[in-house]
C-alpha cells in the first residue's frame, strides 16, 4: 500500500470551510470559488490521503466520514501552527522579542507575579515566555549565565558588574511559627530564643553567595529547596523561620500561623529589584514586564 500524499495548505483550508459550514456551496461562497473547484479540491485531498473525508450518499449535506473525523483533528492542528507562525513572524517584523526568558525570586507575591504575567499575555500573545523561579543570589546567577533575559532578583549585599539594577519595592517578611510551637507559646521571647529551635532556611543554589547566610540566627537549620515546602512544615509545627507576609495572610488570620515576637529577628522588608545584562538590554515584550511589575509596587505603596 502506498504511502498518503502531502495535501497542501490550501487544500487543508478547503476541508475545514466546508465542515465549518456544512456544503460545498457554503464554502464556495466563503471562499469566493466556483462550487465546482470545493468539490475537485476535496476529492484530490482524498485521493491523495487515500481516504473518503465524506459521505456524500447519506444525506444532502457531505457528512464527514471516521477517517474524516481523525483527520479533522489533524487539520486543525496543522492550522493552528500555521496561523501561530505568522503571528509570531508579524510580532518579529513589528520588533518583539521572539520570547523572553524570566527568573522570579520566590519572595516574589503571586499577586504581583499573576498581574504581569497576565498583562504580558494579552500585550504579547505572540512573545514566548519560559519562566523560572530560584531564591536568593541564583536569580541573579541565571541572568549573569545568560540563562534569564530578565530577572526579578531580591537584595544582594555587592555591585556585580554587567547587571543593571532598578528598584520594584519590598516585600515585608515576618518570623513565624504553629501556635503550639515553644517560640510561639513563650508569648515575648527573649533575645536569643530562636538559636535553641530548629529554623528552616531557604537553600541558595548559586555561587554567588556561597557562605553567606541571610536572616540565619539558629545554630540548627533545615535547608529547603522551596518556598512551598517550608510553609507547609512551618504549619506543621516543624521549626520557625522568616515568610513573605503576603504568602502567610490567611493562615495569620485562621490562627494556623502566628508570628513571633523576637527582638533579634524582627522581620523587615525583602527589597525586591529587576536586573538585566547590560549587554543585553530588554526588547519591548521586557520592558513592558518590567514597567508592569513598577506600576504594581507603586499601585501597593498608594494604598
Amino acid at each position: 500500500m502506498a504511502d498518503p500524499g502531502t495535501p497542501t495548505l490550501d487544500q487543508l483550508r478547503v476541508f475545514l470551510t466546508v465542515v465549518e459550514v456544512g456544503s460545498f456551496a457554503a464554502a464556495a461562497r466563503r471562499l469566493g470559488r466556483a462550487s465546482s473547484v470545493i468539490s475537485y479540491s476535496i476529492s484530490n485531498l482524498e485521493a491523495q490521503l487515500g481516504v473518503a473525508l465524506f459521505d456524500r450518499t447519506a444525506t444532502k449535506k457531505p457528512q464527514l466520514t471516521d477517517a474524516g473525523r481523525a483527520v479533522l483533528a489533524e487539520a486543525r492542528v496543522v492550522e493552528g501552527g500555521i496561523s501561530g507562525l505568522r503571528a509570531k513572524v508579524k510580532g518579529l517584523r513589528q520588533g518583539f522579542e521572539g520570547e523572553v526568558h524570566l527568573v522570579l525570586d520566590v519572595m516574589l507575591p503571586a499577586a504581583r507575579t499573576v498581574d504581569a504575567l497576565k498583562a504580558f499575555q494579552d500585550q504579547f500573545p505572540t512573545v514566548t515566555l519560559r519562566l523560572y523561579v530560584e531564591a536568593l543570589g541564583a536569580v541573579t546567577q541565571m541572568v549573569l549565565d545568560r540563562t534569564a533575559t530578565l530577572g526579578v532578583s531580591g537584595p544582594l549585599d555587592r555591585a556585580i558588574d554587567g547587571i543593571e539594577r532598578m528598584g520594584i519595592g519590598s516585600v515585608p517578611l515576618a518570623p513565624v511559627a504553629a501556635p503550639s510551637h515553644p517560640l510561639a507559646l513563650a508569648g515575648r521571647n527573649a533575645p536569643g530564643a530562636g538559636r535553641d529551635h530548629v529554623q528552616l532556611v531557604l537553600s541558595d543554589r548559586s555561587a554567588l553567595t556561597e557562605g553567606q547566610e541571610f536572616g540565619v540566627l539558629a545554630a540548627r537549620t533545615w535547608r529547603l529547596a522551596d518556598l512551598g515546602s517550608k510553609h507547609m512544615l512551618l504549619r506543621e509545627g516543624i521549626g520557625w523561620g522568616l515568610m513573605p507576609l503576603p504568602m502567610i495572610r490567611e493562615d495569620l488570620q485562621s490562627g494556623r500561623l502566628v508570628k513571633l515576637d523576637m527582638p533579634d529577628a524582627p522581620g523587615g522588608d525583602y527589597g525586591l529589584q529587576v536586573i538585566y545584562r547590560t549587554d543585553t538590554p530588554p526588547g519591548p515584550a521586557a520592558t513592558f514586564l518590567i514597567r508592569r511589575l513598577a506600576e504594581h509596587s507603586d499601585r501597593i505603596n498608594r494604598t
